[in-house]
C-alpha cells in the first residue's frame, strides 16, 4: 500500500464520519482512529535479517518520525537499551494522527537511523535491533 492509497483511505473516512477503520493486505496492516487517542501499528514481522542475528524495525507508513512521546519527554528506546516485541519504539505522524510504532522484535537496539522529526516512507528502516 502507496501513500495515495493511505491518504483515499483516510479521506474516506472523514467523507463517511468514520471513527475506524482496519485494513489489511497480506502481512501488513493499517489502522487508523479518529481522536485523541494515539493508534498503534504493529509492523509485519521483520524480514530484512543479516547473518540471523539483526532485524531492522520499519516504517508501516509514512509521515513524521518521532523518537519521544512529547518534546519535553525523553526518547522510547535509546541505542543499547533492550526492547520487546510489544514495546513502542517511536511515533509515525501521519495527517494529524499519532501512530504509535511496536518494536516487533526482541533485541537490542543497536542504531537508530532516522533523526527525530523526520519525514519517513512506508518499508524505511529506523532501527537496527540485535536479535535474542
Amino acid at each position: 500500500m502507496n501513500r495515495e492509497e493511505i491518504e483515499k483511505l483516510i479521506l474516506l473516512m472523514k467523507e463517511h464520519d468514520l471513527s475506524e477503520l482496519q485494513v489489511r493486505e497480506g502481512d501488513w496492516q493499517f489502522s487508523a482512529r479518529r481522536g485523541e487517542k494515539p493508534q498503534v501499528i504493529v509492523p509485519p514481522p521483520p524480514s530484512k535479517l543479516s547473518k540471523e542475528t539483526s532485524a531492522e524495525i520499519t516504517a508501516p507508513l509514512v509521515g513524521t518520525f518521532y523518537r519521544s512521546p512529547s518534546p519535553d519527554q525523553p526518547p522510547f528506546k535509546e541505542v543499547g537499551d533492550r526492547v520487546a516485541s510489544d514495546e513502542v519504539v517511536g511515533i509515525v505522524e501521519a495527517m494529524k494522527v499519532m501512530n504509535e510504532i511496536k518494536a516487533g522484535v526482541t533485541g537490542t537496539i543497536r542504531k537508530i537511523l532516522v533523526d527525530n522529526a523526520s519525514p519517513v516512507e512506508f518499508g524505511q528502516p529506523l532501527f537496527l535491533v540485535e536479535i535474542g
